[in-house]
């Protein structure tokens, strides 16, 4: 996930900022003696080339954003528990090179300088990133997880409290390091999580009641459940159906609503057989003949 931040923040730039559209302007490798070997040689189109360095200096968990909520979803008869997505705070330091040597005619620093505003000004405006939005209209990259490519990344833009440890950070990067102002950004992305897998979801639940005294007096009462599908393809799942439960003779017996996964509930019935009919606005009717308790456990209906 972090790799696919560098790749869209380096899209951010090559597209929006002036005078860096090559990729080979836009790296994230420490700014150290190599780099500067890097910077010193970099040409496009067979002219020099002025460089950006994001430096992924930091990590740290946003605790402030972090939920004990799961989400509970069903497929293909199992349940899966997934846990909301832990948020994950990536410290850059942003800082830009000049190949140009200094001359009483060249100051490159002020070049360096104007790229930097540009930059903080094309994040400023970016703010939340999203990659569909970066990267519109063409696609995002197939390797983009779904979620990463619809989400709102929310950034920190040169905070008021700065990078507190800019001094040690220059001072480890070479021996002939010299001080440079950064843009310090702080890009909040999702950790996002596996789902587990909780089991299949229970369709029939038993309850038998009988007086302690009396062992011929028990009576067995059912649960059952199901979900109402659609005729897609795949299918889904439909909320707001109307599921009732009848006689075989056709007089109802309990009316329910799907909910907002498509399942329904009847509860307390004797063993036998019964019809289900669910019905929506707009996707018609549909009677089922049930026995109850079924062999494979499966209500299901389809509109």
């Amino acid at each position: 996930m972090i790799d696919q931040l560098d790749i869209l923040l380096r899209k951010l730039i090559t597209s929006s900022v002036a005078g860096f559209a090559s990729d080979d302007q836009v790296r994230f490798q420490p700014p150290d003696d190599d780099w500067r070997t890097y910077v010193k040689t970099l040409s496009v189109g067979g002219q020099p080339a002025n460089a950006l360095n994001l430096y992924l200096v930091d990590l740290r968990e946003n605790r402030k954003l972090r939920s004990n909520e799961k989400v509970r979803s069903v497929q293909n008869g199992d349940v899966s528990e997934t846990p909301a997505p832990r948020r994950l705070d990536c410290h850059y330091l942003i800082s830009a090179w000049s190949p140009a040597d200094v001359t009483p005619a060249i100051e490159p620093t002020l070049d360096e300088h104007a790229a930097l505003y540009l930059v903080a000004a094309t994040l400023s405006q970016s703010d939340p990133l999203v990659a569909t939005a970066i990267y519109a209209p063409g696609p995002v990259p197939p390797t983009f997880p779904p979620d990463f490519a619809t989400a709102e990344l929310p950034i920190a833009l040169v905070p008021p409290e700065g990078f507190i440890k800019l001094a040690e950070f220059w001072g480890t990067m070479g021996e002939k390091h010299r001080w440079k102002p950064v843009v310090y950004l702080i890009v909040t992305i999702p950790i996002l999580p596996v789902g587990r897998l909780v089991g299949p979801v229970v369709t029939t639940s038993f309850t038998e009641i009988l007086a302690t005294d009396a062992p011929g007096s028990g009576e067995a009462l059912l649960q059952i459940g199901g979900t109402v599908f659609d005729t897609q393809a795949p299918p889904q799942p439909v909320p707001g159906a109307w599921v009732e439960l009848l006689t075989m003779a056709g007089v109802r017996l309990q009316l329910v609503n799907t909910d907002a996964t498509g399942r329904f509930t009847f509860i307390r019935l004797a063993a036998g057989p019964y019809q289900l009919r669910a019905s929506r606005a707009g996707l018609g009717v549909f009677t089922r003949n049930v026995t109850l308790p079924s062999p494979t456990g499966e209500y299901d209906l389809q509109l």
